[in-house]
């Protein structure tokens, strides 16, 4: 039997931006092998790694081949299975995280390993849970394996400064920290400053002004960890707003970044600089869904555009404005 097509949006190459991206592509729907699921896809969020894929600069890791489905961030519901999964069915509404390898999420269906894939309450939407993987995931490790805290509340209180704070990971990570013992401060946009403040966090600065610039905390804290969004901020600036054995965390480490890690380990220097790359666990979706559900966590979805618009979502995101997360829904 020959499987149905479905439409999907594709690049055939490296660079291009968003006029490369091809629309209304007829391509099979893809079979689950026996631990996927195959979903009907319901909503996409797209990350600045997708189109960072795109320009070539995660080369040599991915992607390998083209042509190439953008989009790792999906809810849907689950239409077949393979035949060895278990803990989901047919009919489950759900969100997963694909591989960055493989792709797959601008589609209308999209088969996913059941090992991250988690069901979704009927209280979050598809939308909601579609922005949650790498954007939510990234700010709860950070936060919990990388800066010690403890998201009961527990454990002792820590200053915390997020960067970029109005964007995807950024107006997670400001949420997520105040579940824990923290102090947060955050910085954004002059515009976004009460968004910011409405998601909790304890002081914001303008990252425009001289002190935000500096990072330095209006009240005077030292900073325990700094959960970093952002990019282009060097090393000499966060050092002195650091306590004794402070940690930038960040999220989207260069090449210098690396090196600065590397020397501070060379130096057994307290500060350190510790770049996060993103280990997915189903346990951690399903944690950070069941906050959604239960208003503890919101999600703030920026803009949303049809598959069919695709490169107009693509063309937002590059531009590095958005205030939350941007979401495809075919």
């Amino acid at each position: 039997m020959a499987r149905r097509l479905m439409q999907a949006v594709q690049y055939d190459g490296y660079g291009g931006g968003p006029a490369a991206l091809k629309q209304h592509v007829e391509v099979p729907v893809p079979t689950p092998k026996k631990n996927e699921v195959l979903l009907k896809v319901e909503a996409i969020s797209i990350n600045p790694v997708d189109w960072k894929m795109q320009k070539g600069m995660l080369r040599p890791l991915f992607p390998r081949k083209f042509p190439y489905i953008p989009g790792t961030d999906i809810a849907g519901e689950i239409v077949e299975i393979g035949p060895q999964v278990k803990d989901v069915k047919v009919g489950d509404k759900v969100v997963t995280k694909l591989s960055h390898q493989y792709g797959g999420g601008f589609a209308e269906f999209a088969v996913a390993p059941e090992s991250i894939t988690a069901v979704r309450p009927s209280e979050v939407s598809a939308a909601e849970s579609a922005t949650l993987p790498v954007a939510g995931l990234t700010a709860h490790q950070a936060l919990t394996e990388f800066a010690g805290v403890k998201l009961d509340g527990t454990g002792q209180q820590k200053n915390i400064l997020v960067t970029a704070a109005s964007g995807g990971v950024g107006h997670y990570a400001v949420q997520l920290a105040k579940l824990g013992n923290t102090y947060v401060t955050a910085t954004c946009g002059a515009r976004n400053i009460d968004f910011v403040k409405s998601l909790g966090a304890d002081e914001v600065l303008d990252y425009k002004t001289p002190e935000g610039a500096a990072l330095k905390s209006p009240s005077g804290r030292k900073y325990d960890a700094v959960i970093h969004c952002s990019t282009g901020i060097p090393w000499s600036t966060f050092e002195p707003q650091l306590s004794e054995s402070g940690k930038v965390i960040d999220l989207t480490p260069n090449m210098s970044a690396m090196a600065t890690f590397a020397l501070k380990k060379l130096t057994f220097s307290k500060k350190q600089l510790v770049p996060l790359l993103l280990a997915a666990k189903k346990e951690n979706l399903e944690y950070l869904v069941q906050l959604v559900k239960e208003g503890r966590l919101k999600t703030v979805i920026d803009s949303s555009f049809p598959l069919s618009k695709a490169e107009d979502a693509w063309a937002k995101s590059i531009d590095g404005h958005a205030t939350g997360k941007i979401v495809v829904e075919p």
